[in-house]
């Protein structure tokens, strides 16, 4: 397989964290070809030095990676399969870079898809937020070969403080969903908490202060607790996102034949707060879910009052 010093890279979906990846990407010189659906999107990397195509096909015939972050399995599926499309166009030897965040039975798929028109798939979801996307210091989890991860240093190296080599093909996209339930569990479990509090009049600065300094701290906490009480909601990781990725473990844990009661329960929670209107938030707008039914918000008093 041919070596990567500095490869051509097709990049779809630059949404929070690809946006950020394909800065860094064309920061270190890499050529990168794009495509989104939001054309601003597109103009902003074109902007900074990127390439732009309408055709994923042909996106696909040029490079040496093709790169994907965007929503779902089920998006990535219907524009690389699609006949005549994505991987009908690879040239053999080159590389399918996915990551997004998807299922295992999508991985599977994916690799023997690829295999079988001498392709290689690379299975590599990330962790950490937009904001570490944009400095170039995101986690990258990458499930598969050594040689191919050795071959795609050149391009990760572009964009993560950390490298993890997970394992063996399907079990990094494993770890990222336990790793993303656990998240977003914890973000439930403290909305759940605040709306209490807010509703039975706590002194909301005294509860996320306390919380903080003792057992129920979280990473997730740290990251979004204060914001969510300032009543920020900025998507930067959206609660159709997280409702997605806790489908997917949901049914995975299915398929494992576990019980999944808190899972489902988590997924429920969110699958709620996305019928009452709040999918394009932050996945802390699950809050909102249960402020709707008791008709309080849980936010830091008023420094003026």
């Amino acid at each position: 397989m041919r070596e990567l010093a500095s490869p051509h890279v097709g990049f779809v979906g630059l949404g929070g964290m690809g946006r950020g990846l394909v800065k860094n990407l064309l920061k270190r010189g890499i050529t990168v070809t794009v495509h989104d659906i939001d054309a601003s999107a597109v103009a902003g990397a074109v902007g900074q030095g990127a390439r732009s195509c309408d055709d994923v096909a042909v996106i696909a015939a040029e490079v040496d990676v093709f790169a994907v972050c965007i929503t779902t399995a089920e998006a990535v599926r219907e524009m690389a399969l699609r006949p005549g499309s994505v991987l009908d166009a690879m040239r053999e030897g080159s590389i399918f870079l996915d990551h997004t965040t998807v299922s295992p039975q999508h991985v599977d798929l994916m690799r023997g898809e690829c295999a079988a028109r001498g392709i290689a798939y690379a299975e590599a979801p990330m962790t950490r937020t937009p904001t570490h996307a944009d400095r170039g210091e995101v986690n990258v989890l990458f499930g598969g070969e050594a040689e191919l991860l050795e071959r795609l240093r050149p391009v990760f190296d572009c964009y993560a403080e950390n490298i993890f080599h997970v394992g063996p093909a399907g079990h990094a996209i494993r770890l990222k969903l336990i790793h993303n339930y656990i998240a977003f569990a914890n973000v439930a479990s403290w909305c759940e908490g605040f709306a209490l509090a807010a509703r039975e009049g706590l002194d909301m600065s005294k509860v996320i202060s306390i919380i903080s300094a003792a057992g129920g701290k979280s990473g997730m906490m740290d990251l979004y607790g204060e914001m969510t009480l300032r009543r920020d909601f900025t998507p930067h990781m959206s609660l159709a996102n997280a409702q997605k990725d806790i489908r997917y473990y949901a049914h995975w844990l299915e398929e494992a034949g576990l019980p999944g009661f808190m899972a489902e329960s988590v997924h429920q929670t969110y699958a709620l707060a996305s019928i009452m209107g709040h999918a394009g938030e932050s996945c802390t707008a699950v809050i909102k879910a249960y402020e709707q039914l008791t008709g309080v918000e849980a936010k830091l008093p008023d420094p003026k009052a």
